[in-house]
């Protein structure tokens, strides 16, 4: 009987499902309760104050009176035990559909949901809270990267040869946009982290004293143009795939429920690493006046003896979402050739 009583519930409860909120049907299994107790209670009351008027009446003696409101107690109690369970096993049901998702929740939109009955509590997770409860629990969170700054060459190495360098420091410039994650180490809150992700770069040469790009076999060399440049720009566009170790100093947060989780880029955070990938293309772009005195703008596509494929070491420090970068090729730009792609700028990261 009880298999049969649990079967109608559920079958009624998932009909009723899409047009009911958990809270209103919690509610109303509450109140239900609450009735019959009171029903119940009530009813005893009247017979215990007909029994005592039977008793000062001398109608019955006191060892009956004790027996008849022993007797109406045992059944009351067994009424509400009866009529109470019914509605515990719809609460039951009700309880599975939400966990199961059958049923929508009002509370989910705003906040935790608490009632109690019979002296007993309950609380279910608003859907912001659930949501939150994930995030603090995450060992991995993701960012978009934006990096902007200066771009030149290095010569065998030399920090110094930038003095020498045949390109313009400060109107060479690098960009890149990307998408990284960053995953704790530990399944406890800590400082250390792994960050990888993938990146577009956009690397600009602009050359000094009018020169630009020729090819003269396997070799690629500066020569001076025949016509004033105004723009003399080489731009080659990579796919990278960093991989940092990072450490992020952003103090810890304690919830609530005395639970701690650390957060990430509330304090300074520095990162120590390199890159791989490959080259997408290269392009140079010449803007100049010819003898008749027209504007003539060239976009030149080759390969330009570039190496196809690229590596080298990076490191950032930041402070928040703000912070300084520098990147560096091992390898060289051009095949035969000793020199390297150096940037340095700000970065982004943006949680």
């Amino acid at each position: 009987m009880k298999r049969i009583l649990l079967l109608v519930l559920f079958i009624t409860t998932v009909a009723q499902s899409q047009e009911k909120s958990f809270e209103e049907e919690v509610s109303k299994i509450a109140n239900k309760i609450e009735k019959i107790t009171k029903q119940e209670k009530d009813s005893l009351k009247q017979k215990v104050k007909s029994i005592n008027d039977k008793l000062e009446k001398k109608i019955i003696t006191q060892e009956d009176a004790t027996k008849l409101k022993k007797e109406a107690a045992e059944l009351h109690a067994s009424r509400i035990e009866k009529r109470v369970s019914v509605e515990e096993l719809k609460l039951q049901q009700l309880v599975q559909d939400k966990t199961n998702g059958r049923i929508a929740s009002n509370s989910e939109k705003d906040e935790n949901f608490t009632f109690s009955i019979g002296g007993a509590k309950f609380k279910f997770l608003g859907e912001k809270e659930k949501v939150k409860k994930r995030r603090r629990d995450k060992r991995t969170t993701t960012q978009i990267v934006f990096a902007t700054g200066v771009n030149n060459v290095l010569t065998d190495n030399e920090l110094s040869s930038l003095n020498n360098s045949e390109y313009k420091f400060w109107q060479s410039h690098f960009y890149e946009l990307g998408f990284t994650w960053k995953t704790r180490f530990s399944k406890d809150p800590s400082k250390l982290y792994f960050k990888y992700g993938l990146s577009f770069l956009w690397n600009n040469l602009r050359a000094k004293n009018n020169k630009y790009h020729t090819v003269n076999g396997n070799q690629t060399v500066l020569n001076t143009h025949v016509n004033n440049l105004s723009e003399s720009r080489l731009r080659h566009v990579q796919m990278t795939f960093p991989m940092h170790l990072e450490f992020d100093f952003s103090k810890n947060k304690k919830y609530s429920d005395e639970k701690i989780a650390d957060r990430t880029h509330e304090s300074f955070h520095f990162g120590i690493g390199g890159f791989f990938g490959f080259k997408l293309g290269t392009r140079q772009y010449l803007e100049y006046k010819n003898a008749e005195g027209v504007k003539v703008e060239e976009v030149q596509k080759a390969s330009f003896n570039t190496n196809v494929l690229n590596y080298g070491l990076s490191a950032y420090a930041s402070y928040k979402g703000c912070g300084l970068y520098a990147k560096y090729d091992l390898n060289s730009l051009f095949k035969n050739t000793s020199t390297r792609n150096i940037s340095l700028g700000v970065r982004f990261d943006i949680n």
